[in-house]
């Protein structure tokens, strides 16, 4: 037990080493886009075009990238999967048009996009039920030590060697993490640790027949429209709207990302310590906070309390993250909670493709202002809280041909 609890601990830093990466490409896009636009004489709507194009691919791969981990093992999803993206990354470097770059974004999103599936199986196959919040909430980590690290190390690259160099770096580092997953990312043969159960033709269908799934699928999409929405145009909104220099946005960027670190690690823990059903109920007073951050944040008087009410916002949004992400592991078999993820983590993605293009929009519509922005993300904060509030504990049925019984979720 002691040699497998040292490799399942393992097994959780390869994963957060590789989805560190894949969000720090991923974030270095919203500083690149600065020089990006200035070269290839880009509006507000044709940003947002290109900034979405990478979540278009993205979420297409989410329910494949699930039903291939749930088919052929995690291993083999997640070492291809870095590799493709590295060199979509790398290829993003030598972009030579508007069109080129919507392209090659694209294939780089359906690259990655078999990642967190194909890991959120990883976390089931290695950690027992009662540990796989805070498994989660460690990987997922990565991203909000990304979201530090990436404005201020994204302003300095900019400013030194230029978008085009950072995408070559950022490309051929993927390559060689690609190569540490093949020869020390390893699988659980679970014959050993678990009596068989038969497999299901069908995993996507029996996931679909799971009303909460539909819940967290909602509550999901709501979520990341907030988030992505916030990661792609913040640096701009603070250039341009707030007068800050680069240097300074990339400061001001990172306090809300170290705050949602801090958020996310204790949530893994919380998550795994609460009472069933009280935890969608927590998430849905979140829900409701984040609407009312949103606001205030939107009128702040200065730099400063608009940073206070960021960070408030990341921290809310992190809880729900976590809770969103580990409910499917907990509930359903490990024969489908890759197909499950990834279908929850297809609306996380359309939102990408979504928000940051109707940002784009309203904000070229309304002449520059961002108040018509921050409107549309406190609605969908409302949303995810309705969402959320519905779960109804201890009423609904999961039905699987994986087991033969029903069983309550909640």
């Amino acid at each position: 037990m002691g040699a497998r609890g040292n490799v399942k601990y393992g097994i959780i830093a390869i994963l957060f080493l590789g989805w560190s990466l894949g969000n720090f490409d991923r974030f270095i896009m919203n500083y690149a886009i600065l020089g990006i636009s200035e070269d290839f004489q880009l509006t507000a709507s044709a940003t947002g075009i290109v900034l979405s194009s990478f979540f278009a691919g993205y979420a297409l791969m989410q329910i494949p990238g699930g039903w291939l981990a749930d088919k052929f093992g995690y291993r083999k999803v997640l070492i291809i999967a870095v590799l493709l993206w590295s060199i979509f990354t790398f290829f993003t470097g030598s972009a030579w048009s508007f069109w080129s770059l919507i392209l090659i974004r694209f294939l780089f999103g359906l690259g990655e996009g078999s990642y967190f599936p194909a890991a959120s199986k990883g976390i089931a196959n290695w950690f027992p039920r009662n540990e796989r919040s805070k498994a989660m909430s460690i990987m997922l980590t990565s991203g909000t030590i990304m979201g530090v690290v990436s404005p201020i190390i994204g302003t300095m690259l900019m400013q030194s060697i230029g978008w085009r160099m950072i995408f070559y770096m950022v490309g051929g580092i993927g390559i060689f993490i690609a190569l540490l997953f093949y020869f020390f990312l390893h699988e659980q043969n679970q014959a050993k640790t678990a009596k068989p159960v038969p497999p299901t033709k069908s995993p996507l269908r029996d996931v679909l027949k799971t009303p909460m799934i539909w819940n967290l699928f909602i509550s999901y999409f709501s979520i990341y429209a907030i988030n992505w929405g916030l990661s792609a145009w913040m640096p701009t909104y603070l250039l341009n709207v707030k007068g800050l220099d680069l240097t300074s946005v990339g400061v001001f960027s990172a306090i809300p990302a170290f705050a949602g670190i801090i958020a996310m690690l204790a949530s893994g823990y919380i998550l795994d310590r609460l009472p069933e059903g009280k935890d969608k109920l927590l998430a849905a007073v979140f829900g409701l906070l984040t609407a009312i951050s949103l606001y205030l944040m939107a009128f702040a008087p200065s730099i400063a309390m608009f940073v206070v009410y960021q960070s408030i916002v990341m921290m809310l949004l992190s809880f729900n993250i976590i809770l969103i992400t580990t409910v499917p592991l907990k509930i359903l078999p490990e024969q489908v909670v890759g197909t499950a993820n990834g279908f929850i983590n297809t609306g996380a993605q359309f939102a990408g493709v979504l928000t940051p293009m109707l940002i784009g929009f309203l904000v070229d519509f309304f002449g520059g202002s961002y108040n018509a922005a921050f409107i549309m993300l406190i609605c969908f904060a409302l949303l995810c809280s309705i969402a959320l509030f519905l779960i109804r504990p201890k009423t609904q049925v999961v039905q699987t041909k994986l087991t033969g019984e029903s069983r309550l979720t909640e």
